[in-house]
């Protein structure tokens, strides 16, 4: 038998299974809509358990690598909880006969809203300078607009963020207001200059990227401003999502946001940077990577393609953000000082706290 006759058998089964996962999303369309109609949760952590173990038990018994078999299963499921959410949104219809505006609708998470936003029906429009391909109708000064939308998101840079929060005050817009920033005590000024002036406004952080589709697993935070009514309104938007929703102070979030931002993104920073300052050239090294090496570099990579500007403004612009970086400074001073003085006991002592300090949160989730 020739290979390009065995190639062609391969060619077979390749379509084969485009087919049947083709046919399995036409059946998982069946499952959403019969769990709208009965108002079944999305989730189903028993059924996923008893999938996986199925296709292990079945892979085990065909020869074929179990590990692999429920790594590709995990995906169709995630693939499936993908659509089973995104045709839950749209069913939810929230925003049917309603406008939306978001200001600095061109950038990532202002589009992310925006396509969000319009996925429950609401007539989106964009404020932004900047031209994209998305299909809103844009604007590129928001001031100049009548303001009368059912709901305004400032998804701007956090400066230009305060900004606007204040000139929206003045403004006195009816309907709901909230920004998506990263931080918010810089923003305080203008939500609290919002709230006076009687305007239904709230604060959220979507800790999540604007390449994400599922929201199962991932957590929108909502300040509380001192506005039930409106944080509420903005809850109800992501009330369909499989997202954790979670209340806290503006104080809080930005105390823990700077370890949860601040600090992973200073330890990628520094990383790239020692790696920038030795000289050493990235594929040179990769040829003598190790499994840790690579997930590293995999991250910070994405940093480095990353918006500097957010970055600094992340780093610089939070009230509580030095605590995180003084406390990387005298982790690696500590590390730097135990190899020096060669000393194993503290050395071992060191990563032994920190096994520990991790098993706790295993142990808590």
């Amino acid at each position: 038998m020739s290979l390009d006759t065995i190639r062609e058998r391969l060619d077979e089964i390749d379509s084969a299974l485009v087919e049947l996962m083709a046919r399995r999303q036409q059946i998982v369309a069946e499952v959403s809509a019969h769990k709208i109609g009965t108002g079944t949760p999305t989730r189903d952590y028993a059924r996923e358990r008893e999938v996986l173990e199925g296709v292990r038990a079945a892979a085990t018994q065909s020869g074929f690598d179990a590990d692999t078999a429920e790594q590709i299963m995990r995906l169709l499921i995630r693939t499936s909880l993908t659509q089973q959410e995104r045709t839950r949104v749209a069913a939810q219809s929230a925003g049917a006969g309603r406008r939306a505006l978001v200001i600095g609708g061109s950038g990532k998470m202002g589009l992310w809203m925006a396509e969000y936003l319009a996925s429950q029906g609401f007539v989106v429009e964009i404020a932004d300078p900047e031209a994209n391909a998305a299909p809103y109708p844009r604007f590129e000064d928001w001031s100049e607009l009548t303001l009368d939308h059912d709901v305004i998101v400032i998804a701007t840079p956090i400066q230009m963020t305060a900004e606007i929060l204040t000139e929206l005050a003045a403004r006195k817009p009816s309907g709901l207001v909230f920004d998506v920033g990263s931080l918010k005590t810089p923003l305080k000024p203008g939500l609290a200059a919002l709230r006076d002036a009687g305007c239904r406004v709230a604060s959220l952080h979507p800790m999540f990227g604007a390449d994400t589709q599922l929201l199962s697993g991932r957590h929108v935070i909502f300040i509380d401003l001192g506005d039930p009514d409106a944080s509420r309104a903005a809850r109800e938007l992501f009330s369909s999502t499989m997202a954790e929703l979670v209340d806290m102070s503006l104080e809080e979030h930005d105390r823990l946001i700077g370890y949860i931002l601040g600090l992973s993104h200073a330890l990628n920073l520094a990383f790239f940077t020692a790696l920038e300052a030795s000289g050493e050239l990235v594929p040179k090294l990769k040829r003598l990577s190790s499994t840790t090496f690579d997930a590293q570099l995999a991250v910070a990579s994405r940093v480095a393609g990353d918006n500097p500007r957010l970055y600094f403004e992340i780093q610089s612009l939070n009230d509580y953000g030095k605590e995180s970086l003084d406390a990387l400074v005298a982790a690696a001073t500590t590390i730097r000082d135990l190899v020096a003085t060669k000393d194993e006991a503290g050395f071992v002592a060191l990563m032994e706290a920190g096994r520990d300090y991790l098993a706790r949160d295993r142990d808590i989730g």
